[in-house]
């Protein structure tokens, strides 16, 4: 395995993962977002380790879009995903429930092992004011070879309201093929028109939307220089719903989207807390590489479930 010093900087409600030279990736986690795009922390920019760009901020066709984010459109009735949100019989409307995901505190920013980790807690607000969860949230990156470093996110998020929470899709509301929700990625415009890629095989977003797979990859190709990166995002075995549906599109822009929401919708009791971990593997690849990345992220989720459990 490739060592690497990486070093963490923490100012302003940002944090920045470098490797050397290279800022592999920068954490906003107090966002300055308007409350129509439902305000949450993002990952953007991510790059490879060669320094190419694998994300998008804030595109004009989906402005709530950011890098990579943890977002929810169907929670309850509230929206935590951003924009308008899909009524049965009247499509998209934009609604006064655009929530926020609030910083409350740091837990750790800190290089331990070659890892570098940044944990945080904070609160889920409805636009009218109410909190409905409390989540903790640790990001780490890890440089696994020459080519690549592994992003692993966790959540853990406590129902802290009276009722049942339902977390859902636009799909679980009726709208078909649209089960969007959770850990979403949105890829750079040069990566339009690229190449998904599963355990089963290979295809575009529209052939690959609802599968259930352990994991999912995305190949584009960059503008200016010929050269093609790949990520790779790998379920854990004990996220509900694993193997999840994949929320894929390649042929309007670049996304993927492990969604464990995506046709059906799932009760959080009170004081409940529901717990996911992904890892995603940032490669300068091709996609034949994609099974090889898929398992170099795995092997991380392993290693970490070992430590948690010594």
């Amino acid at each position: 395995m490739t060592e690497s010093a990486l070093t963490l900087v923490e100012e302003d409600g940002v944090v920045s993962v470098l490797d050397g030279d290279v800022e592999l990736m920068r954490y906003t986690f107090v966002p300055t977002t308007p409350q129509l795009e439902s305000p949450k922390p993002f990952v953007s920019p991510l790059r490879t380790r060669a320094g190419r760009v694998v994300s998008l901020f804030r595109p004009h066709d989906h402005v709530w879009h950011k890098g990579i984010a943890w977002s929810l459109p169907v929670v309850d009735d509230e929206n935590f995903w951003g924009g308008p949100t899909f009524v049965p019989g009247r499509f998209y409307v934009q609604l006064p429930n655009d929530g926020s995901q609030e910083h409350r505190e740091n837990v750790a920013a800190e290089v331990e092992d070659g890892a570098a980790v940044f944990a945080h807690r904070l609160d889920w607000i409805t636009e009218g004011g109410t909190r409905m969860f409390e989540e903790r949230r640790e990001l780490t990156a890890r440089v696994v070879t020459d080519d690549a470093w592994v992003l692993t996110f966790e959540t853990a998020m406590t129902n802290v309201t009276e009722a049942t929470i339902s977390i859902g899709s636009p799909t679980t509301r009726g709208r078909e093929n649209a089960g969007y929700g959770g850990l979403f990625w949105r890829g750079p415009r040069s990566f339009t028109g690229g190449v998904a890629i599963s355990p089963e095989g290979s295809g575009s977003g529209g052939d690959m939307r609802g599968q259930r797979h352990e994991w999912m990859a995305y190949a584009g190709a960059h503008d200016e220089i010929d050269a093609s990166s790949v990520l790779a995002f790998v379920d854990d075995r004990d996220n509900p719903r694993h193997p999840p549906q994949w929320f894929v599109r390649t042929e309007e822009f670049a996304c993927i989207n492990p969604a464990p929401f995506f046709s059906e919708e799932l009760a959080v009791e009170p004081g409940e807390t529901v717990r996911f971990r992904y890892a995603v593997t940032i490669a300068d690849a091709e996609a034949p590489d994609a099974a090889h990345l898929a398992d170099l992220a795995r092997k991380v989720l392993t290693a970490s479930r070992a430590t948690r459990s010594a």
